[in-house]
């Protein structure tokens, strides 16, 4: 069975023997099918950050810090649950996906996503800023506060 475009090889190899930890915070990324700019509209894009803050995509898990880009998210998630977390952003996709218009052409998301653990060491909040700003290195905005589709626990 060839493998779809969105998946690359290896990618199931890579999370064989992966567990969810507990209280271990991972940085998210997951794009929209085919990199599609699909949220640089607005309406979309306020449609998807609504559907974020849906406490039913979060039943196992804590957010705490997120950006959604014309063509992908990123977010800082602490498992509190013994929920995979491939089935966490399963549902984050599932869920904002029926958010959107019928007329939004399906799939929405690729299928994959792209986790990092962040090490104790690491300052999360300079990794949370760091994910925040974004939109001003992709040139969207001069200040992260004119960028509307975010949102840290901080605040």
């Amino acid at each position: 069975m060839p493998l779809s475009p969105q998946q690359p090889p290896g990618h199931k190899a890579l999370r064989r023997g992966r567990t969810t930890q507990i209280g271990q915070i991972s940085l998210i990324t997951f794009t929209t099918r085919d990199r599609i700019a699909l949220f640089g509209q607005h309406t979309l894009a306020a449609h998807v950050a609504r559907a974020i803050h849906d406490p039913g995509n979060w039943p196992h898990a804590r957010l705490m810090a997120w950006v959604l880009m014309p063509d992908h998210w990123h977010g800082l998630i602490a498992p509190d649950g013994p929920e995979p977390m491939g089935r966490t952003i399963a549902r984050l996709k599932a869920n904002t996906t029926r958010h959107l218009p019928a007329t939004v052409e399906r799939p929405v998301w690729a299928r994959v996503f792209h986790d990092r653990a962040l090490r104790r060491e690491e300052d999360l909040r300079a990794v949370a800023r760091y994910l925040l700003m974004n939109p001003v290195r992709a040139g969207l905005v001069s200040s992260p506060r004119f960028y509307p589709y975010w949102n840290a626990i901080w605040l």
